[in-house]
């Protein structure tokens, strides 16, 4: 009817996978999963019960002046019956919402404290919650206190009984060691692809079965599955998050998976949401080959349509930008998503891509609608999945307003992208082919610097990771506790070292090397081949390319390289070895930049977030300095944890909070 809006269905869902991110961290497994559930469960239900008082204080409505639903009259006499130890207010006598309210208040208490008679699932409180709102509507009470009730409904909707879905996450490499001791076979994480698959093929079939786990990491990888089993059982199905597959490098990885949840529970694994995740370069440009042999598989099909056909893959923006640098993790993760979609398309598979995105540029960080317009066309579909991390959580969505703003700009550009994609350009086809020789010319660029390759000297990669740990405060940052992680997942070296350390020990420097290291000698292959203004079009044109280009130009207006070279003194004889490339490279990528946006300046056109570098700057440069002089008393005195340190950790999250997009 006219000036009636219909009850729109819920749009937002949250999930966290703090308590549930098992990857590369020991400390958390089945018995952390099971916690955060029931913590979860208990924070939500406790503020639907202060808001149901709060409800109950507003509806006071009295039966003598108003009328109401046979049915709550009947719900109400029902409700004393059930819960005779519940204490209302004798003047409540003739306020029967007042009533209600107050016994679905201590209704929830006891689902808090697992007691009976309590909510058994979230659509017996919906249900409640709805009487009370057909009673309002028919009995002319829309302006009585039916918009706050609306709004418990809609939280209702969103939150349901689980507060936020728990995702799990673990490193493929510690199910392949699972396997190796329940299938006796030591060499099972070096075993071909095809030889694997044969051995799944055959446990997932039921003709070979799995021993008893009797030993780490076997035995608390099954004790996981278990646990998801139980607690699926206990909290509901919408409690649980998909199950993550980090470091996905085959189709033997997510087979794995279903092998070891059918051997915790047997067919357990029908009920999760398998989701490969892809992080590295390479594993970015084979995930179209992953995907395909998981979708020609008839187990894995099987599994799917049992899933509704719904696939989710997860996309690595960190470890990718680490691995190949800046542009070449950007046009991989573009053109994995591209080709996914196409794959899927044909598969008749519903795919949501879920965005492993960081605060800085160099981790996917930026704008969330800009970065929904530059997404391949098609690409979303109506669903959208992105991580938001760190210091982010708080600059978007510590204010309501600017919390508000955020998922509406958001919400928006979903929309919009899904109702009205973009048309087609022919011009894209040649675009590709451009950014393809850029990324080829700017991976060999940072992968000469980080890990020596191309290099006639061996010690090439070596010495730089020992640059890194003297010419950064990574001592400090592994020292800090501001992770879910350990700063590591295993050995020494850059390969094992997380992302969210590296990003942020560049980032104190002032140099930012992460976010634009190789962007100019990309670029400079790019303008050399095919000419600047081919570039300038492309930029103009192309939003994918223009979004690349504005984070980088950003990024390079917050850097400071002469502050840099201060931090990069500190690394002694390995200084003149790296600086002068990294400072040639920087000169590079802040011409090619102003190039191809024909400007004199770095953000001569966003004059907002200009002025507010340069009244931050003149704050944060003391702070480097400083950390500088810290660094160099605090390595001599032997690292203690003593005065100097707690003064580096505040010269720390004092340059953090200056930068902003750090880490």
């Amino acid at each position: 009817a006219y000036g009636q809006c219909p009850r729109l269905p819920c749009v937002l869902k949250f999930s966290t996978w703090v308590g549930g991110d098992m990857d590369g961290n020991p400390n958390v497994g089945a018995a952390t999963i099971e916690s955060t559930l029931a913590h979860l469960r208990g924070q939500i239900l406790e503020r639907y019960r202060s808001e149901v008082l709060t409800l109950a204080r507003i509806l006071s409505q009295s039966s003598e002046r108003v009328a109401v639903n046979p049915a709550l009259i009947a719900r109400v006499a029902h409700y004393r019956v059930l819960l005779p130890r519940a204490s209302v207010n004798a003047r409540y006598g003739d306020m029967p919402y007042r009533q209600l309210l107050t016994l679905m208040a201590a209704r929830l208490h006891n689902s808090h404290k697992a007691r009976l008679p309590g909510y058994l699932q979230a659509a017996e409180f919906a249900a409640d919650l709805q009487l009370i709102a057909s009673s309002l509507r028919e009995h002319k009470g829309i302006h009585a206190g039916l918009y706050p009730l609306a709004q418990l409904q809609r939280r209702l909707d969103c939150f349901g009984f689980h507060f936020a879905r728990l995702d799990q996450r673990q490193d493929s490499r510690v199910h392949a060691r699972a396997l190796a001791e329940l299938l006796t076979d030591p060499d099972w994480p070096t075993r071909e692809t095809q030889a694997r698959a044969l051995v799944l093929d055959a446990v997932l079939a039921g003709k070979r079965s799995l021993r008893r786990a009797v030993a780490e990491p076997a035995r608390s990888v099954v004790a996981v599955f278990k646990s998801l089993s139980t607690q699926r059982t206990r909290f509901g199905a919408n409690a649980l998050g998909p199950y993550i597959i980090s470091m996905t490098r085959d189709y033997c990885d997510v087979l794995s998976v279903l092998a070891l949840a059918d051997c915790a529970v047997r067919a357990s694994s029908s009920a999760l949401d398998v989701v490969p995740l892809f992080e590295t370069v390479d594993d970015l440009r084979a995930a179209v080959v992953v995907m395909r042999q998981l979708f020609e598989h008839p187990h894995y099909r099987a599994h799917l349509a049992g899933r509704g056909d719904q696939q989710m893959v997860m996309l690595g923006y960190s470890d990718s930008s680490k691995d190949g640098g800046l542009l070449a993790s950007r046009w991989a993760l573009q053109r994995a998503q591209v080709e996914l979609m196409d794959l899927a398309n044909a598969a008749g598979i519903a795919l949501t891509f879920f965005h492993g995105r960081g605060g800085s540029v160099s981790r996917g960080g930026g704008k969330t609608e800009r970065a929904v317009n530059a997404a391949p066309r098609g690409s979303v579909q109506g669903r959208l999945r992105l991580t938001e991390q760190g210091e982010v959580i708080h600059r978007k969505y510590g204010m309501r307003a600017l919390a508000i703003r955020n998922l509406e700009q958001a919400t928006s550009a979903v929309l919009r992208a899904t109702l009205r994609p973009r048309a087609p350009e022919p011009r894209e086809e040649k675009w590709r082919e451009m950014i393809g020789v850029m990324s080829a010319a700017s991976s060999a660029a940072y992968r000469a610097l980080v890990y020596g390759e191309g290099l006639q000297n061996p010690q090439a990669g070596a010495d730089f990771v020992e640059y890194f740990r003297l010419a950064t405060p990574i001592d400090v940052i592994e020292r800090m506790r501001i992770g879910s992680r350990p700063a590591r997942r295993g050995g020494g070296g850059l390969e094992n070292l997380r992302a969210i350390p590296w990003v942020f020990g560049w980032a104190q420097t002032r140099c930012g090397l992460s976010a634009w290291y190789g962007v100019g000698a990309g670029l400079q292959a790019g303008i050399a081949q095919f000419g600047l203004e081919a570039v300038r079009e492309m930029a103009r044109d192309w939003a994918f390319f223009d979004t690349l280009i504005d984070d980088v130009e950003m990024v390079l207006a917050k850097a400071d390289i002469d502050i840099a070279r201060v931090y990069s003194e500190l690394a002694g004889p390995l200084h003149t070895q790296f600086f002068p490339r990294i400072a040639a490279e920087f000169a590079a990528t802040l011409q090619s930049v102003l190039a191809i946006k024909d400007a004199a300046e770095v953000l001569s056109r966003d004059r907002r977030l200009a002025l507010s570098i340069r009244l931050r700057n003149p704050y944060v440069d003391p702070l480097s300095l400083m950390q500088v002089d810290l660094l160099k008393r605090w390595r001599a005195a032997g690292r203690p944890e003593d005065a100097l340190f707690r003064g580096l950790l505040s010269t720390v999250n004092g340059i953090a909070q200056g930068l902003q997009n750090t880490g």
